[in-house]
């Protein structure tokens, strides 16, 4: 998950070079990616995590797959539900977060685990 085209694009180009995406049988591919721009609606780039979870729990679930989900970036998520907040007019707390954040990223991170099936193993960046 990320949210820079330019640098999915060099990323998914290096990944084509090195085999791990193999464009000519995409079902040998060892990646999928997932983007959501800055300039997208903030909606848009909340639900953009969770697409790329559920993309994940079927990997681990389906194909019995054991998956690495990198999330780069997992503030911009907590950005973008602070918007969405804002937008349907909920008072935020102290701080100036949503009041549904621990509820939103605790639906998100207990997704992440594993099942007899395979596993799902996340790394999250956070930057401010």
């Amino acid at each position: 998950v990320g949210e820079r085209t330019r640098e999915g694009n060099d990323l998914y180009m290096e990944m084509k070079e090195s085999g791990v995406i193999n464009e000519k049988n995409i079902a040998e591919s060892k990646v999928a990616l997932v983007y959501g721009q800055m300039n997208e609606p903030p909606g848009a780039r909340m639900r953009v995590r969770l697409t790329a979870l559920t993309m994940a729990e079927y990997f681990r679930d389906v194909n019995e797959q054991d998956v690495l989900l990198f999330i780069d970036n997992i503030f911009r998520f907590v950005q973008a539900g602070s918007e969405v907040s804002a937008l349907l007019g909920r008072m935020p707390s102290a701080v100036g977060y949503q009041p549904t954040l621990s509820t939103e990223m605790g639906s998100l991170q207990e997704r992440i685990t594993s099942t007899k099936e395979g596993s799902i193993t996340s790394i999250q960046a956070v930057y401010v």
